[in-house]
C-alpha cells in the first residue's frame, strides 16, 4: 500500500501566531503554505496546519494532542514552555491524582502533556498521540483510511500507529459528544502517488462521504463519525 501523509489542520483566528506556539513547543520550523501555515511532520510525527477561519469554537474539540515526557522534569519543561509561549491551565474536570496536565493553546484548544512512564505512548516521540472523540467504527476506518495498523482494540476504544511508529491516532468510544458545528480541528490526507481522485473513490468506498471541493483543489470528505476531512493534491 502507497503511504499517505496525515496532517492535522486547526482553524485559527490568527494562523502566524498559532504556527509560532506550536512550533516553539514542538522544536519544529514553520514553513508558509498556499494560503496556509504548516508545521511538516515525517514518517513518525503528523504535521500541524493552519488556516484562517472566523468560526468561534463551540464546546471542547473532537481531536486534542497528546504530548509526551521521557523524564518528570521534560513534562515541568513542556507545561513551562506552553505558557510563556501563551498558553494557559485548563480544567476540564480532571482528578488530582491524575498525572497529565490539562492546558488551552493561545486559541483554546485543549491539549495534554503526559506524565513521564506512560507505557502507552512509549517510544512515540514528543507529539504522541491525536487522541479523538469517536467510534470503534471510525477508528478501524482511519486505519484503512491510512493503512495504519491497529495497536489497540478493546472496550469499543481503538488506537492506530504508522508501520515507521511515532504518533498514534486514538478515539475513546462512546458515548460520543453531539457535533455541534464544522470541526475547527481536521485531518488532512496527501496520497503518495498525487492521484487526488483515485485517493477519493478509495474512501468513499471505505465509508467515507464527499462533501465538497474547495477553492485550493482539496476535496473534503466526512468520515463515518461526519467528522470533515480533506484529500489534498501533492
Amino acid at each position: 500500500m502507497l503511504a499517505r501523509t496525515l496532517t492535522v489542520t486547526f482553524d485559527a483566528h490568527d494562523p502566524a501566531r498559532l504556527a509560532r506556539f506550536w512550533a516553539g513547543l514542538l522544536g519544529r520550523e514553520v514553513v508558509e503554505d498556499a494560503g496556509a501555515v504548516l508545521l511538516p511532520g515525517d514518517d513518525t510525527q503528523v504535521g500541524l496546519r493552519f488556516v484562517a477561519s472566523n468560526t468561534k469554537k463551540m464546546g471542547p474539540n473532537r481531536i486534542h494532542l497528546h504530548l509526551t515526557s521521557a523524564r518528570p522534569d521534560d513534562q515541568e519543561h513542556t507545561v513551562a514552555t506552553a505558557l510563556e509561549l501563551g498558553g494557559g491551565h485548563l480544567d476540564v474536570g480532571q482528578r488530582p491524582e491524575e498525572g497529565h496536565i490539562v492546558l488551552a493553546d493561545p486559541e483554546g484548544n485543549e491539549f495534554c502533556v503526559i506524565e513521564a512512564g506512560n507505557g502507552f505512548l512509549a517510544g512515540c516521540g514528543l507529539l504522541g498521540e491525536l487522541a479523538c472523540d469517536g467510534t470503534r467504527e471510525v477508528g478501524l476506518f482511519w486505519s484503512a483510511a491510512l493503512g495504519w495498523p491497529l495497536v489497540w482494540d478493546q472496550d469499543e476504544e481503538t488506537a492506530i500507529q504508522s508501520p515507521h511508529g511515532g504518533t498514534k491516532a486514538a478515539w475513546g468510544g462512546p458515548p460520543v459528544a453531539p457535533k455541534k458545528a464544522r470541526n475547527r480541528q481536521r485531518f488532512d490526507l496527501t496520497p503518495a502517488d498525487g492521484d487526488q481522485q483515485a485517493e477519493v473513490e478509495r474512501l468513499v468506498s471505505l465509508g467515507a462521504t464527499q462533501l465538497d471541493v474547495g477553492a485550493d483543489g482539496a476535496v473534503e470528505l466526512a468520515d463515518p463519525d461526519g467528522n470533515e476531512f480533506c484529500v489534498r493534491r501533492n
